[in-house]
């Protein structure tokens, strides 16, 4: 998959419908998102991303991609979300992506890290 298809296809897990994102998390999917319960695998992925709302907006930056091994994407990347109405999300992130066939990738695992609030005590 060419660079910008891989960045299309990551915006669009943050942007569309329910049957988009549950057709692209593979069953074996291994994720972290940033609220309880914190660390899924696959259908608990689905369900966790799909019931809440979709993204507006999403711009990616300091992207990188690594390609470790023939039909493997590793990506990172800080992503800035925005919702109408709500305060804009920030995260470092980072997602892998397997191929199943020609042109048929699946997610196979993604994490989101926050930033840490400057007031949390250590």
């Amino acid at each position: 998959m060419e660079d910008n298809r891989v960045w299309s296809f990551e915006e669009s897990l943050w942007t569309a419908d329910h049957e988009h994102y549950a057709e692209s998390i593979d069953d074996e999917c291994l994720m972290v998102i940033p609220q309880p319960p914190y660390v899924v695998t696959g259908a608990q992925a689905v369900e966790a991303v799909s019931n809440t709302p979709r993204w507006n907006k999403v711009a990616f930056s300091n992207q990188q991609i690594a390609r470790p091994q023939e039909g493997l994407i590793v990506i990172a990347y800080h992503v800035r979300a925005e919702r109408e109405g709500e305060q804009p999300y920030e995260a470092h992130c980072t997602s892998t992506y397997r191929r199943l066939a020609h042109e048929d990738w699946s997610v196979i695992q993604h994490q989101q890290t926050p930033p840490l609030a400057a007031s949390v005590e250590q």
